[in-house]
């Protein structure tokens, strides 16, 4: 019996009267709202009912482990900060240029386990951010933490703790997530403040974290968008334990448009 059979009131059972003032307040104290919310429609069907204790407890528990399991959720996907929401939900790996096997390895996730990059370059509207944002998604349902940059959030992070010399603090704090995304490098020129906290924030996650990056270029040529030095040992530490996908073709995005696919129809 599941907990939404057990907590559904019986036919014609009234309201469930409120829990006592000292049984909220013990529950209020031991921070257990779900329990809280859900209690006294569950006395109320259990006596309805003639449940065994022990189905009382379950109900109640099962109901708190719920709860706090979306409540965690929900925490970790605003802590990622994902640009639109997207899942796999609505991937289409057919459409796709990266090869099906390929998609489906990538989707155990076990190369975050290992702490292995992901670098996935091509032309723009190939599905680049899709691909890490569903990825992304599907980890913070694992329990895992995501953070989610650009280039511009790179840059404005380390502004704000050169002032006080907390770069270094600041980028710890980064990677207590367990994957670092960061999107669309090659769009725009890369400014010399974005350009330094790329490399160390790549130079701290080393061997310690899975950094995964979309790109309009392969991280070989990212010397045309920063300096040379710097570029180079950005990408010798990025691609050491990377798996590389490159995407190709028409942007999805423009065929959609030319086929009336990216809005609704007027009326």
């Amino acid at each position: 019996m599941n907990t939404a059979t057990r907590t559904a009131p019986a036919a014609g059972v009234p309201a469930a009267p409120p829990l006592p003032d000292d049984v909220e307040t013990l529950l209020r104290r031991l921070r257990l709202p779900h329990i809280r919310a859900l209690a006294p429609e569950v006395v109320a069907t259990a006596k309805t009912q003639r449940w065994e204790p022990v189905e009382v407890l379950r109900a109640l528990f099962e109901a708190e482990s719920a709860g706090r399991e979306r409540s965690a959720l929900a925490t970790r996907r605003a802590a990622a900060g994902f640009p639109t929401g997207k899942t796999f939900a609505a991937w289409k790996p057919e459409v796709s240029s990266i090869p099906a096997p390929t998609q489906q390895a990538l989707r155990t996730l076990e190369w975050i386990g290992r702490r292995e990059n992901l670098v996935v370059c091509g032309p723009s509207g190939t599905g680049k951010t899709f691909l890490l944002e569903a990825l992304g998604q599907q980890a913070v349902e694992q329990s895992l933490r995501v953070a989610w940059f650009t280039l511009e959030d790179l840059g404005a992070l380390l502004r704000r703790h050169r002032a006080d010399d907390t770069v270094a603090k600041a980028i710890a704090r980064v990677l207590r997530a367990d994957l670092v995304v960061i999107d669309d490098i090659g769009l725009l020129p890369v400014a010399a403040d974005a350009a330094e906290c790329l490399y160390r924030l790549i130079d701290a996650a080393y061997e310690k974290r899975s950094v995964a990056v979309s790109s309009n270029l392969h991280p070989a040529a990212f010397d045309e968008l920063m300096p040379k030095t710097l570029a180079t040992a950005t990408v010798d530490r990025l691609l050491h334990h990377a798996h590389v996908c490159q995407t190709s073709g028409d942007s999805i995005r423009l065929s959609q448009a030319l086929t009336g696919q990216g809005v609704n129809p007027l009326s």
